[in-house]
């Protein structure tokens, strides 16, 4: 029988052993785990440490000293200022005057440390222990309530950085802070911050908010004062006291609460403070002047477009001038209407510029951008092209009803003046006689008038058009009639006439554009005559002003627009009133509110002028001398004309032959029967032939009517236009 064997069991002191064994290696494994995690972590610590210490020098000793950090500047001034030298307004940053620590007030210097960084003094650029705080405000509110960034950072940011959001920049810029405070005292990084921060409204700096806001220096701060732009920083432009005088003063109300509770001023102190006593300074250059900067800030990106550095912008604007023409729309515009009103000088320098009744209300910019009917005013086009054709301001005209396809035109009131001279009909605006003219000329010759003399919008042929329904802009007509005053070359209005640093270097220098002759001066001498004629005894006499004046008005369907433009003593002047939404303004002509403060303006901008009689004597070209002075500088026999095949044929009736001589023709022309007196360049018959209209001829009336009326003929109408209306 076999034995078995009785299963042995463990001794229960060996199992103890093993298990403390086990225990006692895994722990020892644990134990390294931590150690090396421990030596590994104070390892990576160390050189992390040690990086930025090394980052830290290397970026203090990289920085730049504390006078040029004084002098640089985020973003770029700009002053424009006037003809005359003065300031119009200030743009983009402004730092004001540098305000040295010992000279900042207590009260500002408190109520910023305690507002935006209480551990100011006892840091090194970066507070732990506020971005710990910063941070269990996050975990307890579920948002950022409460920024962690010192007074320090702040300044590195403002000085070399930008406000993007990224990790990448938040240790840009800890490496910074903590360098500017190893190379700079905190009362230099205090000064620095306090010269430079950003308050809102263009104002970089306690002395440009002090100024801007309560109109003194920053070194003249009160408690209050104080408390209100170091409840800036937060939110500029919420807090603005300009903008919300209430939301400033509830800040600043919170900002004397901080400071009482980091015991920088006393709880009655605190108690005392009244911001009923705050007076806020008015706001500068936010009216009409603002209107021309507008137009003119935009050029410099042509003019400089490569600076960044401050700059000052000197402009033609003339300040008395710019406020005779604000006081004059202003005093003569209808209530609920807007104006505008445009002035060169004889050069195209802009003298004054107003795009609207008032800037603060509306900043569009009705001189440049608006686009509208110039009515009666777009003839100026129509009779130029005219007298270029020929005409001139004693040709007689008809003012009669015409139709032109199917366009039937009436005039002012609905009478018709019969048998007139141009010149009449141009001073009474009469509207039969320009769409006659128009149309005889041509629609395109019109049109291409009014773009040689600058009009830039679209321009419609339509037989209509030369009533002004193509919509203009005022500085287009402007610069048209002031290209007129130049006898007919070319002014292109500018507004800037030099650029310069601060230091007094000049960038730009504005030059002369080379003049063009648009029409012949014998044409601007007429349009001349005919404006000046319009102003004396016309629709446009509301506009004189005890010295010559030449002028047009303009007046669209149902009084929307009204217009006067006209010059004197070389300045030129347009203005334009109506609705911005184009509905009808009762009363609303040319020649009465628009010509009137064409006139009160003009009284003022021309008053430190001489008087300048306008040059209208017509001094005719050649080819306009009547026909019996042709005939006595040229000798008849030596006209020619080639026949329908090519051939030479004489005025006596023989064709050149291949050789050279004379052949006879055929068929001679008749004699003339007065025997002794000239003959006459070619005969009917002869020109027949030798145009190729002998068809035509066989049709042809007895008499024709000239191709425009001579001076000191009896009155005829234009050339048929259609059928007239009884």
């Amino acid at each position: 029988m076999a034995r078995r064997e009785t299963p042995r069991r463990p001794d229960p002191e060996r199992r103890s052993e093993r298990g403390r064994a086990r225990e006692v290696r895994e722990g020892s494994f644990l134990g390294r785990m931590v150690r090396r995690l421990i030596v590994w972590g104070g390892g990576v610590a160390l050189l992390a440490a040690i990086g930025v210490a090394v980052a830290v020098l290397i970026t203090a000793r990289s920085l730049p000293s504390y006078d040029r950090l004084k002098s640089s500047q985020a973003g770029q001034m700009i002053v424009v200022r006037a003809k005359d030298g003065s300031e119009i307004v200030t743009l983009g940053p402004s730092y004001g005057k540098w305000v040295p620590y010992a000279r900042i007030p207590a009260v500002m210097k408190d109520a910023m440390i305690s507002v935006e960084d209480r551990r100011f003094r006892e840091h090194w650029g970066v507070d732990p222990i506020g971005i710990v705080r910063s941070v269990m405000v996050r975990v307890q509110s579920g948002r950022w309530r409460q920024g962690g960034s010192t007074i320090t950072q702040q300044l590195a940011r403002n000085v070399f950085l930008n406000n993007s959001r990224t990790f990448d920049r938040k240790i840009r810029e800890a490496v910074l802070a903590m360098a500017l405070e190893t190379k700079f005292s905190k009362n230099q990084i205090l000064e620095l911050y306090l010269n430079k921060v950003y308050f809102g409204g263009g104002a970089y700096g306690v002395d440009s908010a002090a100024r801007k806001f309560f109109g003194h220096p920053g070194d003249q701060l009160t408690l209050e004062e104080a408390a209100i732009i170091a409840g800036l920083v937060k939110a500029p432009s919420h807090y603005s006291p300009t903008a919300d005088a209430k939301a400033a003063v509830d800040r600043a109300r919170v900002v004397v609460e901080t400071m009482q509770d980091a015991g920088t001023i006393t709880p009655a102190q605190a108690a005392a403070a009244n911001f009923s006593t705050v007076k806020l300074a008015a706001e500068q250059g936010q009216n009409s002047a603002r209107y021309f900067t507008d137009w003119v800030l935009p050029q410099l990106d042509l003019v400089v477009p490569d600076v960044d550095q401050p700059i000052e912008v000197w402009t033609t604007l003339d300040p008395v001038a710019q406020r005779a023409a604000t006081s004059a729309l202003q005093a003569n515009v209808p209530g609920g209407v807007q104006g505008a009103l445009v002035s060169v000088d004889r050069d195209g320098a802009v003298l004054a510029m107003v795009g609207g009744t008032d800037y603060v209300t509306s900043n569009y910019n009705r001189a440049v951008n608006a686009v509208r009917q110039p009515g009666s005013a777009w003839k100026l086009f129509v009779y130029l092209a005219a007298l270029e054709a020929g005409y001139t301001p004693d040709d007689r005209v008809v003012d009669e009803p015409v139709t032109i396809q199917g366009w039937s035109p009436r005039n002012s009131g609905g009478t018709y003046a019969g048998p007139i001279d141009v010149r009449t009909a141009f001073a009474y605006s009469k509207n039969t006689v320009a769409a006659q003219l128009g149309n005889e000329v041509g629609f395109g010759a019109v049109a291409n008038m009014a773009r040689r003399f600058g009009i830039t919008t679209p321009i419609n042929t339509q037989p209509s058009m030369v009533l002004g329904t193509s919509d203009v802009r005022v500085i287009d007509m402007v610069r048209a009639f002031a290209e007129v005053s130049a006898k007919g070359t070319t002014v292109v209005p500018y507004g800037i006439r030099k650029v310069t640093t601060t230091d007094g270097e000049v960038l730009y220098s504005h030059r002369p554009d080379v003049q063009q002759q648009l029409v012949p001066t014998y044409v601007a001498a007429a349009i001349t005559d005919l404006l000046q004629t319009a102003v004396s005894t016309g629709t446009g006499r509301a506009a004189q002003i005890g010295r010559p004046v030449a002028g047009k008005t303009g007046t669209t369907s149902s009084n929307k627009d009204g217009w006067f433009l006209g010059f004197s003593s070389g300045i030129t002047t347009g203005v334009w009133m109506g609705r911005d939404d184009a509905r009808p303004v009762p009363g609303l002509q040319g020649g009465t509110a628009p010509a009137r403060a064409f006139a009160a303006y003009m009284k003022v901008a021309t008053a430190k002028r001489p008087p300048e009689k306008f040059e209208t004597e017509l001094k005719l070209p050649q080819w306009q001398l009547e026909p019996d002075d042709e005939a006595m500088q040229a000798n008849p026999d030596d006209y020619f004309y080639v026949d329908p095949d090519g051939n030479v044929v004489n005025q006596g009736g023989r064709r050149a032959g291949d050789d050279g001589s004379a052949e006879q023709d055929p068929a001679p022309a008749p004699q003339d029967e007065n025997d002794g007196a000239p003959p006459a360049a070619a005969n009917e018959d002869f020109l027949d032939r030798a145009t190729g209209r002998q068809d035509m001829a066989r049709q042809r009336p007895a008499a024709a009517p000239a191709a425009r009326p001579r001076p000191g003929a009896t009155a005829r109408p234009l050339p048929p236009v259609g059928n007239p209306q009884p």
